[in-house]
């Protein structure tokens, strides 16, 4: 949405959060009670529906609130605790109410990947937003230069790599009326994602980001997790890497006249160890550091991948996460022994990394809940998930099959509107996504 002046500003933010509780339920939200159609949102939030015998259909995506309060206060504490900047990354959920309470929870902003993300946060009412990608689309720019003018507390980070990609930049926001901040991006070394892979490649950046009139160098970042063979070692020595590039850039006087310096890195897999070295990076530069991490599967966190991978399991005593997703999905065919199919299938559940993993079954006769013993999926189709059932497992059709997932960023996106369930079953609150 365009924004003319502050006041406009507020007025368009008010009819954005109040667009969100009346937009009305209809076919475009699966898994949502068939008889609720024609209501508000927040009429439907308000019956406070029972997630079985509310008329919910299957497939349907829960949100644990009590998960997603503690992946939150998690977090909070952690960042709080290791004195560091959160800017959790917003692509994991794409949902401005769990932005909302993300930077109620002290967040200094929002990351993102791409414009059309930032352009949500925006919209939303998300004053900082750290594009944590290579910026080179005309039209993209064209709208972040918009942006900031017509906004002027409205303040947008992006990524630079190569000195083609700020002549491309530079080019795009010819005439620009504030300057577009860039941090200088740091590769994992090679086989590594994006980032320059020298720190000479990255003081050429640097020197070309200085120089244009229309972007002003603001940090330095990169993204740990894709580098071949990730592990403590690795990621501490990069993150040093990191440090060193601020500091070399700093003595360079390429961040003159900057009140603070971002240093930034720390996905859901390894903030740890990039905690370990920005904990012990003092203030060797000219402006004070903001440290800022970035994890985002941690709001929802999951049953497998991030299961395995999250920092907690190697600091336990910082704290741990929760997965707060089930599909619950039901039992529509017992065509032989052994074999049983649920009506959800790729449209509802990423495979991805992992196959979703049973945890609980519901029986449809008694409402008695179990766990999912002797159950396993070894398959998707696009509407269905193949299960094996073990000698002896008891499963009708009809029964609910309660389902982990893996990689949450890839569950909120097959969700436009996801119920948010209190632990008796009580929806409270629906989560509206924009992907």
């Amino acid at each position: 949405m365009r924004v003319q002046d502050g006041t406009r500003r507020g007025e368009d933010l008010n009819a954005a959060w109040k667009g969100l509780q009346e937009e009305r339920i209809d076919h475009r939200f699966k898994g949502l009670p068939p008889d609720a159609e024609g209501l508000t949102v927040v009429e439907l939030a308000r019956q406070r529906r029972e997630l079985f015998g509310g008329g919910f259909s299957t497939p349907v995506l829960a949100l644990s609130a009590e998960a997603l309060e503690h992946n939150l206060t998690a977090l909070e504490r952690y960042t709080g605790r290791h004195g560091l900047a959160f800017a959790p990354h917003g692509k994991t959920s794409m949902a401005p109410q769990l932005f909302a309470r993300q930077l109620t929870r002290g967040a200094w902003g929002i990351t993102a990947a791409t414009v059309a993300q930032a352009r949500v946060c925006h919209a939303f009412g998300v004053r900082r937003v750290f594009l944590a990608n290579e910026l080179v689309d005309a039209a993209a720019l064209r709208w972040v230069a918009a942006a900031l003018a017509a906004d002027p507390g409205f303040r947008l980070v992006c990524y630079a790599d190569s000195v083609r990609g700020v002549a491309l930049m530079d080019a795009a926001l010819a005439g620009a009326s504030r300057p577009v901040e860039v941090c200088v991006e740091l590769g994992a070394g090679p086989g590594s994602r994006t980032g320059a892979r020298s720190q000479e490649e990255c003081v050429a950046v640097a020197r070309a980001v200085a120089a244009s009139p229309v972007l002003r160098l603001a940090g330095v970042a990169g993204y740990e997790a894709d580098m071949p063979e990730p592990s403590t070692e690795r990621v501490t020595a990069w993150t040093h890497r990191l440090t060193s590039l601020a500091e070399a850039l700093d003595e360079a006087g390429l961040f003159a006249g900057l009140e603070e310096v971002i240093v930034s890195a720390g996905g859901s897999a390894w903030f740890d160890a990039v905690t370990g070295v920005l904990e012990e990076f003092g203030q060797p530069l000219s402006a004070s550091a903001l440290k800022l991490l970035r994890s985002g599967a941690y709001v929802s966190h999951d049953d497998v991948q991030y299961a395995r991978l999250t920092p907690f399991n190697r600091v336990p005593d910082e704290g741990g996460l929760r997965a707060a997703f089930t599909l619950w999905a039901q039992v529509v065919s017992r065509p032989e022994p052994g074999q049983a199919f649920l009506n959800a299938g790729k449209r509802d559940a990423p495979q991805d990394l992992h196959l979703p993993v049973p945890k609980l079954i519901r029986s449809l006769d008694t409402g008695a809940v179990r766990p999912a013993d002797g159950l396993a999926v070894t398959r998707l189709s696009d509407q269905h998930a193949w299960l094996s059932v073990a000698d002896g497992a008891e499963l009708a059709v009809g029964d609910w099959v309660g389902l982990g997932l893996s990689h949450p960023c890839a569950v909120f996106d097959r969700w436009q509107l996801i119920p948010l369930a209190e632990p008796d079953g009580t929806v409270t609150d629906y989560i509206r996504t924009f992907f």
